[in-house]
Order: C-alpha cells, then sequence, then structure tokens
C-alpha cells in the first residue's frame, strides 16, 4: 500500500495545486499528515465531525475533501473545530483538500461533471479567476424548463433543492454557463451577460443575484451548494483508487444548502 506522501504527490500534480490560486483558508493539499500507509480512501465535500467520524467507522485512513478545516480562519481549538481535529487524529486519519483546483479540473472537477450529469457538452471555460476558467460554458438548443427539470433531478438525488428565477414557458437555452458552489456574484454575472449566457446554473448565491439575473435577462438556476460539489470528491477517489489499487467510499452528508 501506498504512503500517503506518495499520493499526495500524485494529486498535487494532477490537481495542479501549487498553479491555481485559491481563496487563503482554502489550504489545498494535505492539511493532516500521516506516516501510515493508505489502505482505504473515503470522499466527502466538507470537512466536518459527521463525514471524520463515518470515515473512521468506514475504515479509511485517508479522507478526501473539498472543504478543509480551516474556512473560518484562525480560532481557537474548542467546541466543533477541537472535535473535528480530535477524531482525525484519535481515529489516525490524514486529510487532503482540493478546492478551485477540483473545481476547475477538465475530467475530475465539478463543473464539467455536473454538465455531464445534465446533459452538456462545454465548449468553453467560464468564471475566471486569477487568469483559470473554474467553471464551463457552452450552448445548447434545449428547453429552458427542461434543464431546470434536469438540475432538479440531479439535486433531489444528492439530498438537495432547486430555485430559480423567473421563466417563460417556451424558452429555450442556447447559451449556458455553470459555476459550481458559491457560484452567483458580481463577476459571473457580469461575465454571463458578457457572454450573452442566457442560463446559469450555480450552487447558491445571495438574494440580489437573483434580481440582477433577472434585468439581465438570464435565468438563474441555484441548485445547491452541496449537492454541485459532490461530483468532484467522488472523481478524485476513483482515480486514487485506480491508480494504487485501494478502495473508496463516500461520506454523504448532506447540508441543505
Amino acid at each position: 500500500m501506498p504512503a500517503l506522501a506518495e499520493i499526495a504527490q500524485y494529486l498535487d500534480d494532477c490537481l495542479r495545486i501549487t498553479e491555481i490560486q485559491d481563496y487563503p483558508n482554502a489550504v489545498n493539499g494535505v492539511q493532516v499528515d500521516s506516516d501510515e500507509n493508505i489502505t482505504r480512501i473515503a470522499a466527502a465535500v466538507d470537512a466536518r465531525e459527521r463525514t471524520i467520524r463515518d470515515a473512521v467507522a468506514a475504515g479509511a485512513n485517508l479522507l478526501l475533501v473539498h472543504h478543509g478545516l480551516f474556512w473560518g480562519g484562525v480560532r481557537p481549538l474548542r467546541g466543533p473545530a477541537l472535535r473535528r481535529v480530535d477524531a482525525l487524529i484519535t481515529g489516525r486519519l490524514a486529510l487532503y483538500s482540493a478546492h478551485l483546483p477540483l473545481d476547475a479540473h477538465p475530467t475530475l472537477g465539478n463543473n464539467v461533471l455536473l454538465a455531464r450529469e445534465l446533459g452538456l457538452t462545454p465548449t468553453s471555460g467560464f468564471a475566471r479567476h486569477h487568469a483559470i476558467d473554474i467553471g464551463v460554458g457552452g450552448e445548447s438548443n434545449t428547453p429552458t424548463a427542461e434543464v431546470i427539470a434536469r438540475v432538479t433531478t440531479f439535486a433531489h438525488r444528492c439530498g438537495g433543492s432547486v430555485r430559480h428565477t423567473s421563466c417563460e414557458k417556451n424558452r429555450v437555452t442556447r447559451r449556458w454557463a455553470i459555476c459550481t458552489g458559491a457560484g452567483a456574484s458580481q463577476e459571473t454575472l457580469a461575465e454571463a451577460a458578457l457572454r450573452n449566457v442566457d442560463t446559469l446554473i450555480v450552487g447558491e448565491g445571495p438574494h440580489w443575484t437573483a434580481v440582477d439575473a433577472e434585468e439581465l435577462g438570464i435565468v438563474l438556476i441555484y441548485a445547491g451548494h452541496y449537492a454541485t460539489e459532490t461530483l468532484g470528491v467522488q472523481a478524485l477517489a476513483a482515480d486514487v483508487s485506480a491508480k494504487f489499487g485501494i478502495p473508496w467510499s463516500f461520506v454523504h452528508a448532506p447540508t441543505g444548502l
């Protein structure tokens, strides 16, 4: 069985961890080290107490996540923060986190995989961030109601729900874009308008983005932050499993958002 350092190097190279700029609190890469050989992998969207304990219960000694331990910034090890760290250490569970590098990956990324789930074919990037396209976009000739129905089916399967801005009955999606997670922002709406995107699929966004989207003529579909980011960690775990011959499992812990 491989050491964590070998797997981490493979992941760092595959995801271009050092090349893709991210938010400071993402802390991409190994967040909790281990000197043990890795015998089983678990994947989860969030490094939370529930997923950590479920990963340990499943016999994993490496947990791959999209959102790591440090999203709340520097804080004392008390309460939930302490319980998470304690569960990792006592469970002898290593932790590897990949945020924007996983969102942006051309084959394992949340955005390209969500497009595939929805029957959409990406032909361009979207959601530019420090010279890297995090999301994807493309063209279509699909009734927007059908796009919404596909998104709804996917989200329900992941334990989530869907909201969207107003949509005319016979409206057709000609140009679409996807930015998973907290994908509705001033920047993504401006880019969508510039690129003549008429249907934008995101995980979530502030209330005002619904107002702006409608006035820009964009149908904005909020598919759920959690739901839209379940695909990448599973694909990543499956890839590592195939590469190193290690079994893996997914820890499903919906947040309802």
